[in-house]
């Protein structure tokens, strides 16, 4: 590793104080509601409009800023820097992301663009403003920064929710490459050194990562690992992460298992199919389906209400709440093994949704919000972050 790429790095904190609070709920895409100790419970900005869902777990420990005292005055009076995972920081501002790649370009850190020097930021072109114009002696060359905070089980993913603005740039940056002969790159900044392997999440988005594959060529990718310490300094980890493309191609697919979430309120008696008349208690309920030809409409039936009942779930679905649905796109049939790893550590439903198949249940009863639970979280990456295939 070269001296520069060894640096160490700072975030532009200034004189005032990292506050660290316990996460306690999130009422919109840019608010959380903490408590710290000292100032009881506030609220903060968070400038992440991302699902987080593996990250913003009950009671995990944020990272916040206060306000500078010349800046506008604002509804919130701090802002959400980062938040502790497995005892580390992982950074959730994604404006400071871009800070960050900008000390890492300037410390020409970032392998494929050491010889090139930052002429501007904010760069229009077309209908996209792009992070970074870069140049040398010889070439210019367009950088899109975006930051990974997705990953587990030695994989990292991005994005975590659908970006029709992250596709259009992948295709954007692609044109420019071909039509203008002129260099471009996708710097993921990957907020962790656990990660061996990166790779667009198909799972969650399958038009970026068909998008990402079709690109690949014309634009490449720099997904570059980063180490956090406490005091939130930081520093590139090691050489960018592989990509297995040949896996995404094959894996990024209309058919696999899904997790389909729903919420009771009241006690219900439902006539529920062939299972007859059943008694299901208020909670959360987690079925375990599949489909391997259309799960995107499958999963698109399961949102409705009105349609004709054909499995024991549309039953269900007929008095519970929807919640979400989680995708686990593959070409193997993975239901079984799956709501197998689910009886380990939740109340199967005897007999529910699996007449075709000899497991005891594939319906699942939580007391508490089981998007809220770490080993919820953990399983459902052990199925979509398989180890690296490559």
């Amino acid at each position: 590793m070269s001296p520069s790429r060894a640096d160490t790095f700072s975030l532009p904190l200034g004189e005032r104080p990292l506050i660290r609070a316990r996460f306690l709920t999130r009422p919109n895409r840019f608010l959380v509601s903490c408590e710290a100790e000292g100032l009881g419970r506030v609220k903060a900005f968070l400038p992440n409009p991302g699902r987080l869902l593996e990250l913003l777990l009950p009671d995990v420990t944020l990272y916040l800023l206060p306000n500078a005292p010349d800046a506008p005055p604002r509804a919130t009076d701090y802002t959400v820097l980062a938040v502790e995972c497995d005892k580390r920081p992982v950074l959730l501002h994604t404006h400071w992301c871009n800070v960050m790649a900008r000390r890492l370009l300037d410390a020409r850190a970032v392998p494929g663009l050491e010889t090139m020097q930052v002429v501007r930021q904010e760069v229009q072109v077309g209908r996209s403003r792009f992070d970074f114009l870069l140049q040398d002696d010889n070439r210019r060359c367009y950088v899109e920064v975006k930051s990974c905070t997705l990953f587990g089980n030695g994989t990292a993913m991005f994005p975590d929710a659908v970006t029709a603005r992250g596709r259009r740039h992948l295709l954007e940056l692609a044109d420019i490459a071909q039509e203008q002969n002129t260099a471009c790159r996708v710097l993921f900044i990957v907020q962790t050194d656990t990660a061996r392997c990166f790779m667009p999440d198909y799972h969650t988005d399958p038009d970026f990562a068909h998008a990402m594959l079709s690109v690949r060529h014309h634009v490449p990718i720099v997904p570059l690992p980063i180490t956090w310490d406490s005091r939130l300094r930081f520093r590139v980890s090691g050489p960018p992460l592989p990509t297995p493309w040949e896996h995404v191609a094959k894996e990024n697919c209309d058919c696999g298992a899904y997790l389909l979430v729903l919420r009771l309120d009241t006690p219900h008696v439902v006539k529920t199919g062939s299972l007859g008349t059943r008694r299901y208690l208020p909670g959360w309920y987690v079925y375990v389906g599949s489909a391997m030809k259309g799960l995107n409409a499958r999963m698109a039936r399961h949102r409705r209400k009105r349609k004709r009942k054909h499995w024991h779930i549309d039953y269900l679905r007929d008095v519970a709440e929807y919640v979400d649905c989680l995708p686990i796109r593959s070409t193997t049939r993975m239901e079984c093994d799956i709501a197998r790893d689910m009886a380990a550590n939740s109340n199967g439903i005897t007999g529910f949704g699996c007449s075709d198949c000899a497991c005891a249940a594939h319906l699942f009863h939580h007391t508490n919000n089981p998007l809220h639970d770490r080993e919820f979280h953990n399983l459902l990456q052990r199925y979509r972050m398989a180890e690296y295939p490559g």
